[in-house]
């Protein structure tokens, strides 16, 4: 009798640890959650240049690497700029599905107590958790069809903190709006920071319509849910990240002077200038500073 309790007692306190990571915040800060940047080989160090160029900051030693569980290989380095951190990879082999499809890599402090977390908040796991050269990672999916990386290192990473908190631009259907938001606040235990229904339609390049934008916080930054009906002009829908800069003109004068295209904008809205860019490889994002007018 007494083993049989010990035994029952061992099971249930396994099963309450086990179910304890979907109430943990397994966030670290804005600055280890990078975007994810896909260039050819070609491209890779003009990139890098054009963003060092437009934003400030430092990058890491670049070098050749297996990021992914099958065999592989790509250029890599990290970009660490005031407004925001990018991972750029140069594959120098083709690129293993589905890896390219995700936005952002976000570092967890317990990587399989996070993807069974973000599982049981809603997330699809597309890509089991597997070794890297400094830790692991996994790759999952939250309703809607947004792919994001979880990644831990081995050696936990000290970055200094982020002057402007960059912001990720998902854009969903009205369907999935409600499921997306639901279970990405549940693993981020996030707030929505404004609800907006009737957002101005310039945002998103239609400037006569409205549509709802959601804006959320969490320790892993800053997210913008723009909610749609898919009727989208170029370029809108293609940035995956917002960058917020201290004087917009000022930026995209040395953004231009660096070999960065303005594809949309300057345009006013919400108390923001923005504008829609490319940078040299291809890489697609939004800028932002606070209007004169706010």
């Amino acid at each position: 009798m007494k083993r049989f309790l010990m035994t029952t007692i061992a099971v249930v306190l396994a099963a309450v640890v086990y179910a304890l990571p979907t109430d943990s915040n397994f966030g670290v800060g804005p600055q280890y959650d990078t975007t994810h940047v896909y260039v050819r080989p070609e491209d890779f160090d003009s990139f890098v240049a054009s963003i060092l160029a437009t934003f400030g900051g430092t990058a890491t030693k670049q070098g050749v690497f297996t990021v992914t569980p099958t065999p592989s290989q790509t250029i890599s380095q990290l970009v660490l700029t005031p407004a925001g951190t990018l991972s750029v990879f140069g594959f120098k082999t083709p690129v293993p599905y589905p890896f390219g499809l995700e936005r952002t890599g976000y570092l967890v402090t317990d990587l399989d107590a996070a993807v069974h977390a973000a599982q049981a908040d809603g997330a699809d796991l597309l890509v089991t958790p597997f070794n890297d050269p400094i830790g692991k990672d996994a790759v999952i999916q939250w309703p809607g069809g947004l792919n994001m990386q979880l990644y831990w290192h081995t050696t936990p990473p000290s970055y200094s903190a982020l002057k402007t908190i960059p912001e990720n631009r998902v854009y969903v259907s009205a369907g999935r709006a409600a499921a997306f938001v639901q279970s990405f606040l549940a693993f981020t235990h996030g707030k929505i920071v404004s609800d907006n229904a009737h957002a101005p339609g310039i945002e998103i390049g239609r400037a006569s319509a409205t549509y709802r934008r959601i804006r959320i916080s969490s320790v892993f930054g800053a997210m913008a849910v723009l909610v749609t009906d898919g009727h989208l002009p170029y370029p809108y829908g293609h940035e995956m990240t917002g960058y917020e800069v201290a004087n917009l003109a000022g930026t995209l004068a040395k953004a231009q002077a660096a070999g960065v295209s303005v594809l949309a904008g300057p345009n006013t809205a919400d108390k923001r200038d923005s504008a829609i860019v490319q940078f040299p490889g291809g890489y697609i994002a939004e800028i932002h500073s606070a209007s004169a007018g706010k």
